[in-house]
């Protein structure tokens, strides 16, 4: 033992999000990249032609779209993960303050576990997904609508996974840029003063990794 401290036994570390968390993150992450690969596949000819065999990248495709949904239904059995649900679709005064200070161009921005930035992507990543299926079957299960239906479910699946496309680049390319967001994401745990600089009103969680209500933080007396 070299005495070297881990993640695991540092104590300025505290947790942020638990191993359910972190899978329902990952594998939704993984569905939607194949979504968004196998889509360019079949509308940028360059890619159709490279890859080839169409019948099989529609099948993915198909298939990966409909998973989407399975992992945050799976991840509503962790207590944490409903916890973080309920954060994510409640907007507090700290997130209209976020918000004006983002136009500011202020740092003073006040955040609970998730600031009003990370709020808006995830509702907009569950109304999209839920659009996109829809508009998916449609497509997919012809004797469902009639053509004029299908028409417009096609324009609007098409479109839409456009700008899911480039929300989810802006997305990682945020996350390019908080080493200590993406650590959170990869082990579940972040550094106490990253949390505190960053969301100064997440009450963090104890030792035994209870995660209490997100509350101002009062400062320790000197």
């Amino acid at each position: 033992m070299d005495g070297t401290a881990t993640d695991e036994t540092r104590a300025d570390l505290v947790l942020r999000f638990t191993r359910a968390e972190r899978w329902v993150h990952r594998t939704t992450a993984v569905l939607m990249g194949v979504c968004l690969s196998t889509a360019a596949c079949l509308y940028l000819a360059p890619l159709a032609t490279l890859v080839g065999n169409r019948p099989l990248v529609v099948t993915v495709h198909v298939w990966c779209g409909l998973a989407l949904p399975v992992p945050l239904l799976l991840g509503l059995a962790s207590r944490a993960f409903r916890a973080d649900a309920t954060r994510l679709s409640r907007f507090t005064a700290a997130d209209w303050a976020w918000l004006r200070a983002v136009r500011r161009r202020s740092w003073d921005r006040p955040a609970g576990k998730f600031n009003a930035g990370q709020k808006l992507y995830a509702q907009w990543t569950l109304g999209t997904m839920l659009v996109i299926i829809g508009t998916g079957l449609l497509m997919w299960l012809t004797h469902l609508a009639p053509p004029s239906w299908r028409t417009g479910a096609t324009f609007v699946h098409d479109w839409l996974a456009g700008a899911i496309a480039v929300v989810v680049l802006g997305h990682v390319r945020m996350a390019w840029r908080d080493p200590e967001s993406r650590r959170g994401m990869r082990t579940g745990l972040v550094e106490q003063s990253w949390a505190e600089r960053e969301h100064p009103q997440w009450q963090t969680p104890d030792t035994h990794g209870r995660n209490e209500p997100d509350q101002p933080v009062r400062p320790t007396r000197t």
